[in-house]
């Protein structure tokens, strides 16, 4: 058997790039919004405020209204991994719930 011959051809180095966020994303308040929808019970969706969020049963009750009378209620606001976090939670239990940039 022969030798082969060396590869000729130079092999680059990736470059890497660090994911961006910028400081206005990471410094600006997210909030947990939630909107009405015609299928879950008024008592349910209370129910999940205070499994969820820890709420009392008069503050869930007060927000399931505010949902229930105006299409929308802003339950939370903080960092966006914790908003996320929360909306996934509210997703699990078949609410509609988004998140914002509070501006």
């Amino acid at each position: 058997m022969s030798a082969s011959a060396p590869i000729t051809g130079a092999v680059e180095s990736p470059t890497i790039t660090a994911e961006s966020k910028t400081k206005e994303s990471l410094d600006l308040p997210w909030q947990v919004v939630v909107h009405n929808d015609p299928v879950n019970l008024m008592s349910y969706v209370a129910m999940v405020f205070q499994r969820v969020f820890g709420y009392p049963k008069e503050k869930a009750e007060m927000h399931m209204l505010e949902v229930h009378r105006q299409g929308r209620s802003v339950l939370w606001s903080g960092v966006r991994e914790r908003a996320e976090l929360f909306v996934q939670q509210l997703h699990g239990y078949l609410l509609l719930a988004t998140i914002e940039r509070v501006n």
